[in-house]
C-alpha cells in the first residue's frame, strides 16, 4: 500500500498542516448514509466552542460504517492484531476558528470499534467517544452485510444492522454541490474531559465515491447519542476505498 499522498493537494480546501503526520490508515467497504436535520436540533448537541455548519441552512447526520485497515502509527508496521477491524460513526458537521481561520469539519457523537485496544488509545490519546463493540461485516457477490451491537460498559445501549451495495461507477462529488460538502473534509473537532476543544488535520485524495442502496434494518446508534433521524430516505454513497494520513491532535483557542 502506497501513502505517498502529500504531493496531491489541489482539492484541499487549505494546505497541508505543519510537521509530519503521525498516523496513518485506510477505510475500506464505506457507506455515507446522510439525514438533514434542523440546525436547533443539532445545536444542543454539540459543545459550544464548535459552530454548527449547514448546507441550504439544513445540519446533516451522517451514519458511516466501514472497517479499517493498515492502521498504525508512522514508520511503523501494523500489527495484525490492533490495526484492522470494523467502525461505526455517528457525525455532523461542525466549524472552528483556528490560527488560519475557519475551518470546517466532523464532530462524533460515537465511533463504535470491533477492537478494545484501539477503543482505549483512542479514548486517552484522540478525546474522542469510542465505544468497544461486536461487529461483523460480510461481503458476497451482492452486498456488504454489517451488524453492530454495542458492548462497552455503563454505555448506552445501540445497534445498527444493514445491507449496502454500490450501484454505480466511481463519480468524485463536484465542488459546490452537497455530495461535496458532506464528503470532502479534512479534519475532525472534539472536546476533552474538561470541554477544551481540539482539532486533527487529516488528508487524503478525493472521495471516489459510488451511488449505493441500502437497507437499514435496525438503527438505534443516533438515538443513543441523542439525535433524532428525520423519517426520511438518507442519502447514500459507498466508497470501495480511501488511503487517510493523519497528524497530532491540537488544542484550540477557548
Amino acid at each position: 500500500m502506497s501513502f505517498d499522498l502529500t504531493s496531491q493537494t489541489d482539492h484541499r480546501p487549505w494546505p497541508l498542516p505543519d510537521g509530519p503526520w503521525t498516523m496513518r490508515q485506510s477505510w475500506r467497504d464505506l457507506l455515507f448514509a446522510h439525514w438533514p436535520l434542523p440546525i436547533d436540533a443539532v445545536r444542543p448537541l454539540v459543545p459550544p466552542a464548535f459552530g454548527i455548519d449547514a448546507f441550504a441552512g439544513e445540519a446533516w447526520i451522517s451514519i458511516v460504517p466501514f472497517r479499517m485497515v493498515d492502521v498504525r502509527p508512522a514508520r511503523l508496521p501494523a500489527l495484525p492484531w490492533l490495526s484492522a477491524f470494523p467502525e461505526l460513526n455517528v457525525r455532523t458537521y461542525v466549524t472552528a476558528l483556528g490560527p488560519t481561520g475557519i475551518k470546517p469539519g466532523v464532530f462524533f457523537f460515537s465511533l463504535d470499534a470491533a477492537n478494545p485496544v484501539a477503543v482505549a488509545i483512542a479514548r486517552r490519546f484522540f478525546h474522542l467517544p469510542y465505544y468497544r463493540a461486536a461487529i461483523r461485516l460480510d461481503e458476497d457477490a451482492r452486498a456488504i452485510r454489517y451488524a453492530s451491537l454495542r458492548t462497552h460498559p455503563q454505555a448506552a445501549p445501540a445497534r445498527f444492522e444493514a445491507r449496502y451495495a454500490p450501484t454505480g461507477g466511481i463519480e468524485p462529488a463536484r465542488r459546490g454541490t452537497l455530495d461535496h460538502w458532506l464528503a470532502e473534509r479534512y479534519c475532525l473537532y472534539t472536546t476533552d474531559a474538561r470541554g477544551r476543544p481540539y482539532r486533527a488535520e487529516i488528508h487524503h485524495a478525493p472521495w471516489p465515491l459510488q451511488a449505493a442502496e441500502a437497507e437499514i434494518v435496525e438503527n438505534t446508534v443516533a438515538a443513543a447519542g441523542g439525535v433524532t433521524l428525520p423519517d426520511v430516505a438518507p442519502r447514500l454513497h459507498f466508497s470501495r476505498r480511501l488511503d487517510v494520513l493523519v497528524w497530532p491532535l491540537r488544542p484550540l483557542a477557548a
